[in-house]
C-alpha cells in the first residue's frame, strides 16, 4: 500500500513545479482526483513529472479563462500540489493518473520556457489548531454523518470510520470540501484560508447547509483505498 504524504508544514519556497489550471477543479490535501491527460502539453507535464519528483499543482482558472485558454489565463493565487499516485500512459500517449493533494501552496511567481506552466510555490503558512481545539468540530461531523440524509449515502460509514480514527479533524474537513461540496468558489476559498479552525467551521456550516441536496463525487478515493496502490 502507497504511503500517504502528510502536507508540508514548512513555508520554504518549492522549486520549480508544473501548473495544471483547469475550470471547476479544486484539489485538497489527501483528495485524489482521477485525470485524463490528452492536450501535447500537458502529457509532456505529466511525462516530465513521472521522470521527476511526480509532482503536478492543480490551479482554478479564473472566470474568463475561455478568452485565453491556450496561453496564460489568470488563475488562482493558492493552488494545490499534488503527487502522481498511479499513472497508465495509453497507446496514443494520452494518460490516465491519479493525483492525490498533499500541500495548499502560493503561487509566488511563474517560471520557465516550456510549453506547459511552471511556478515557484511557496507552502500556504496555516494557524496551528490542536485536536483538542477542534473537539465540537469533530462531535458535529460525527453527527451529521450519522443521521439522514447524510447517514445513507454510501461515504457515510467511510466518513464515520475517519472519524473515529487518527486522521486529524482538519483532514478530514478538506475530504468532506472535496467530496460534498458543489460551490467551486467556496473550495477555492477554503483551500486558500489559512485559519485551521475557521476553515474547519466553514466546512461544517457548508455542509450542513447542503445536506437536502447533497450527493457524493464521483471522484471520492479514501485515503487508504486499495484502488489508489
Amino acid at each position: 500500500m502507497a504511503d500517504m504524504a502528510d502536507p508540508q508544514d514548512t513555508a520554504d519556497p518549492m522549486g520549480a513545479v508544473a501548473l495544471f489550471p483547469l475550470p471547476n477543479v479544486v484539489l485538497f490535501p489527501r483528495a485524489v482526483l482521477p485525470l485524463h491527460i490528452f492536450e501535447e502539453r500537458y502529457k509532456m507535464m505529466t511525462a516530465h513529472a513521472l521522470e521527476g519528483d511526480r509532482q503536478i499543482a492543480m490551479a482554478l482558472l479564473k472566470a474568463g479563462w475561455e478568452k485565453n485558454y491556450y496561453h496564460k489565463p489568470e488563475i488562482e493565487p493558492v493552488v494545490c500540489v499534488g503527487t502522481i499516485l498511479t499513472h497508465e500512459r495509453l497507446a496514443d500517449g494520452k494518460y490516465n493518473f491519479l493525483l492525490q493533494g498533499t500541500t495548499r501552496a502560493r503561487v509566488l511567481r511563474e517560471l520557465g520556457n516550456e510549453p506547459y506552466r511552471l511556478a515557484e510555490l511557496e507552502p500556504l503558512r496555516e494557524t496551528n489548531a490542536m485536536e483538542i481545539d477542534l473537539e465540537e468540530e469533530r462531535q458535529r461531523l460525527t453527527s451529521l454523518f450519522g443521521r439522514a440524509p447524510l447517514a445513507s449515502t454510501r461515504a457515510a460509514r467511510q466518513f464515520r470510520e475517519l472519524l473515529e480514527g487518527p486522521l486529524t479533524t482538519a483532514d478530514i474537513a478538506d475530504l468532506v470540501a472535496f467530496n460534498f461540496l458543489e460551490d467551486v468558489e467556496l473550495k477555492q476559498s477554503l483551500l486558500g484560508d489559512a485559519d485551521v479552525k475557521r476553515r474547519v467551521r466553514r466546512t461544517i456550516e457548508a455542509l450542513e447547509r447542503k445536506q437536502p441536496a447533497l450527493h457524493l463525487s464521483a471522484n471520492f478515493r479514501m485515503p487508504h483505498d486499495p484502488s489508489v496502490n
